[in-house]
């Protein structure tokens, strides 16, 4: 660990590659209606459960509103949840406070979506990305700018860059810095929100790679969300498919996109175009629309839109 960063405060962090990293257990979040009396809570995240593995890239995705980054917040305690474990060895991150929610949000950072409106404008690149050892008191001044312009390298910015501000940089170029500032304490699990959804497609390649890269040089684990399937197929190890709150199908990313299991990860996967134009393929059309987060349906939360159900429409449960 390097000079100034201190001890991370909690156990299960260190380990090898392919060892669990996070253990989600029957996780919810809920929004409550503070603009309605008595009304239901949003069922943002109804309870799932899931491994992160050390050095992986877990893509999770899903049709907009399913909860993939209440998800992604709620693992690095932007968000509170409101029932489950998120377990960090013998930690569960759900109930940290003090010097314990201290270190795991040193070690558990966010990339978010949009370059432009996660970064303050005035505030020069360096402030930017030295704001958080600035929070957390890492090392001395001295070594805090000497860490700025070690990161700007690292995700392809040069040293004169630090006194510059973000309108003076292209989308790419900001979401680098987003990058850059993610990284500034070390952590070893990212989220990345839709890192590359802003940006022009002759860019995404880019930040992909350079995502690929640090993992690689760094050791990082990802928890990538993400709308783009054919982005998830190329950098994910292993895919979770979300529906209404719910996890509904989890795998390695190859099996998934080959031979799905769950009805509506063939719905999604049949949406995503064909690239050869001579190769006709066969689009699953879902009657309806989703049910509200506020009263999902009992059981599967696909039940009242999956083709393959068995209970009949009009069945009561007796």
């Amino acid at each position: 660990m390097s000079e100034g960063t201190g001890a991370t405060g909690l156990a299960g962090l260190d380990g090898a590659p392919g060892e669990t990293l996070l253990s989600v257990r029957d996780l919810r979040t809920y929004y409550e209606s503070g603009d309605l009396v008595g009304g239901q809570p949003v069922k943002a995240v109804d309870g799932v459960s899931f491994d992160v593995k050390k050095g992986e890239t877990l893509g999770v995705v899903g049709e907009s509103g399913c909860g993939k980054t209440t998800l992604g917040r709620t693992l690095v305690r932007l968000e509170a949840a409101t029932d489950g474990e998120v377990r960090v060895g013998d930690d569960d991150v759900t109930t940290l406070s003090g010097e314990d929610l201290q270190a795991w949000r040193r070690n558990a950072q966010v990339v978010f979506q949009d370059p432009e409106s996660s970064l303050n404008d005035r505030m020069t690149i360096g402030e930017i990305v030295r704001e958080p050892l600035d929070v957390h008191d890492w090392g001395t001044p001295a070594q805090r700018r000497a860490r700025v312009r070690d990161l700007l390298q690292k995700v392809g910015l040069q040293e004169e860059h630090y006194y510059r501000y973000p309108h003076q940089f292209s989308g790419g170029q900001r979401q680098r810095i987003g990058i850059a500032r993610a990284l500034a304490l070390e952590p070893e699990f990212v989220v990345l929100d839709e890192p590359v959804s802003a940006l022009d497609v002759s860019v995404q390649a880019q930040i992909l790679n350079l995502l690929m890269d640090l993992q690689d040089d760094l050791g990082l684990t990802y928890l990538f969300i993400a709308h783009d399937l054919s982005v998830v197929r190329h950098i994910c190890d292993r895919v979770a498919v979300m529906y209404l709150g719910n996890v509904m199908e989890l795998g390695p990313t190859e099996q998934l996109f080959e031979d799905p299991a769950n009805p509506y990860t063939r719905a999604l996967l049949s949406a995503v175009p064909e690239p050869d134009p001579t190769v006709e393929s066969e689009r699953m059309t879902l009657r309806g629309t989703p049910p509200s987060p506020r009263d999902p349906p009992e059981g599967c939360a696909f039940s009242t839109r999956c083709p393959v159900k068995i209970r009949p429409d009009g069945f009561d449960d007796v």
